[in-house]
């Protein structure tokens, strides 16, 4: 688990295509927020959500599985016990790492993605981070 300000840094800096799972259109939801900001940040979004067709202009794909490009980060907004199918999508789609958002504590899903060589993330905001660590 990377908990570390170097491995954050390191991560936020590797990282070129953020999959956005449970993005919601709505624009005053955090997970719409902070994937407008990582855009903006020179991030590539993907949306992912069942329940939408297309958010900020982009194509939203129901699952991960559906996604027909390489992933580099999953960051996930969704409850802590919705985490698990996220992780063994994101592990079959060969995504390099998974983010969880603040609040979103998911033990056994985390040591699953890391047993598969994915980086993992937990508990942290994608939009704190990067301004904290890479903007400074």
């Amino acid at each position: 688990m990377i908990e570390d300000d170097a491995g954050l840094r390191r991560l936020l800096q590797d990282t070129r295509t953020i999959a956005v799972v449970g993005m919601s259109a709505n624009p005053e939801r955090a997970s719409n927020e902070v994937a407008q900001y990582l855009r903006r940040a020179g991030y590539t979004i993907i949306p992912v959500n069942p329940a939408c067709a297309e958010i900020l202009g982009e194509k939203c794909y129901p699952s991960l599985r559906e996604v027909p490009v390489p992933i580099d980060l999953v960051d996930v907004f969704r409850k802590s016990e919705d985490v698990m199918p996220v992780v063994e999508d994101a592990i079959a789609v060969g995504a390099k790492a998974v983010w969880l958002q603040l609040g979103v504590i998911a033990t056994e899903a985390a040591a699953r993605a890391e047993a598969a060589g994915l980086a993992v993330v937990m508990d942290h905001c994608t939009k704190i981070e990067h301004r904290r660590l890479v903007l400074g």
